[in-house]
């Protein structure tokens, strides 16, 4: 599978996240401790919102390993960004190119996956066929990841997240039943607008690949109060990761089975149900 991370809060480098952490996702693309594969060397991306949070996300991406790629190591120690994703993929049988990276990217949205569906070349046809048609040219990839952004596009990404999600979840948990496909779907995703982000953690069967979000920093401080990087960041900062960026007791939070996150949010819950429904 893969190992992702998106953070929202205080404008930082990039390299503070990707690589100076004790388990950056750098390292988990060598030595993942809680992934279905330790090695996630099948390519990687980066995408990133200006500060002003105006026009379409900038993507970076490439077929090697994130561990030895100079440009992405560059690229970190300059670009600062109050809202980014990165990702390192373990393909699970589509093609290691460029378009089948993630972040994808559609218009100012930022979507990225880790987990597979079933049987995707037995469900790929009737999941296609359910994308709007205006859409479809814009799958560029093989991925069965691209194909669920477009269908939560399609579903009204644009006005609900959650329920886009829920519905294209629901989906793919159809065909895959009309298919013979008793557990379908498998997924962790983070979505984001460049305002805020949506993480999700799901799967038919219950058992959903590995998701944590940090603590309030607010409540990180209180705890650490030593650490110099808390200190330029705001209460807002929050990150969600598919395993702890370190060993910190009361940093990371496993989100629970069958539910989402939204950052930043002024709600008192830092996490809701995800049910998928019937398109």
């Amino acid at each position: 599978m893969c190992r992702w991370l998106a953070y929202s809060g205080s404008p930082m480098l990039l390299d503070a996240v990707l690589y100076q952490p004790e388990h950056s996702l750098i390292d988990q693309s060598l030595h993942s401790r809680m992934g279905v594969e330790s090695t996630n060397g099948d390519g990687f991306g980066i995408g990133w919102y200006s500060d002003d949070g105006g026009g379409t996300p900038a993507i970076f991406r490439d077929i090697g390993p994130a561990w030895n790629n100079r440009n992405l190591r560059e690229l970190a120690a300059h670009v600062r960004s109050k809202l980014f994703f990165a990702h390192v993929r373990a393909s699970t049988g589509s093609a290691i190119q460029q378009t089948n990276c993630h972040p994808f990217r559609h218009g100012r949205w930022l979507w990225m996956h880790n987990g597979a569906i079933t049987d995707f070349h037995r469900l790929q046809r009737d999941l296609c066929m359910a994308v709007d048609p205006a859409l479809f040219p814009c799958i560029e990839g093989s991925t069965d990841s691209e194909v669920m952004f477009y269908l939560a596009v399609t579903y009204g990404l644009d006005q609900d997240p959650p329920g886009a999600v829920a519905r294209m979840t629901g989906l793919v948990e159809r065909v895959g039943k009309e298919h013979g496909v008793a557990d379908p779907m498998q997924m962790t995703i983070a979505v984001s607008d460049g305002e805020r982000v949506w993480a999700f953690r799901y799967s038919s069967a219950g058992r959903s690949r590995s998701l944590f979000y940090s603590s309030r920093a607010e409540t990180v401080r209180q705890l650490y109060p030593e650490l110099p990087f808390l200190r330029a960041v705001s209460d807002a900062t929050r990150l969600v990761v598919s395993e702890p960026l370190g060993d910190l007791p009361g940093v990371w939070n496993e989100l629970p089975e069958a539910s989402y996150a939204v950052l930043p949010s002024a709600a008192v819950e830092d996490y809701f149900p995800f049910i998928p429904e019937l398109p």
